[in-house]
């Protein structure tokens, strides 16, 4: 499972732009291997801020060029990296916990946590549900390999 994600250059066709919507997260560098580069270093540094240096120093993170300006972000660990999917979408959208729970139906905050902090396997109908009950105006996607 990937993260899918663009590379493209910017306006002025000085710097390359990478963003992953899922994430709500876009860099730059001045060549395409740089950009990819700052994509995995600014999703480790919010592994770090979200779940702790711990974490962090057991996550692998691997950028995946398809040369045709797009690209994947596969991990070790699928759950922490839907997990951080879910949380930057809800932060984004302006939810609390409570409220992406209710959106989901769900009276219980806590059985929704679970789901941000990584702490339960994510089938990808039930991120598919997650994910808009985090942020009902999102349309990211995912890359299956």
């Amino acid at each position: 499972m990937e993260l899918d994600g663009i590379v493209e250059k910017d306006s002025k066709g000085k710097y390359w732009v990478v963003e992953v919507a899922a994430l709500e997260l876009m860099t730059q560098g001045k060549t395409k291997k740089n950009a990819l580069f700052m994509i995995q270093d600014a999703v480790l540094e919010l592994v770090e801020a979200y779940f702790g240096l711990a974490k962090r120093k057991s996550f692998k993170l691997n950028v995946h060029d398809d040369g045709n300006g797009g690209f994947g972000l596969s991990s070790n660990n699928d759950k922490l990296l839907l997990s951080l999917a879910l949380r930057r979408q809800r932060e984004v959208s302006g939810l609390t916990i409570r409220e992406a729970s209710s959106n989901l139906g769900n009276s219980s905050p806590n059985a929704y946590a679970q789901y941000e902090k990584g702490k339960i396997n994510i089938s990808l109908d039930k991120y598919e549900d997650l994910l808009h009950a985090a942020n009902p105006k999102t349309t990211c996607s995912l890359r299956l390999g």
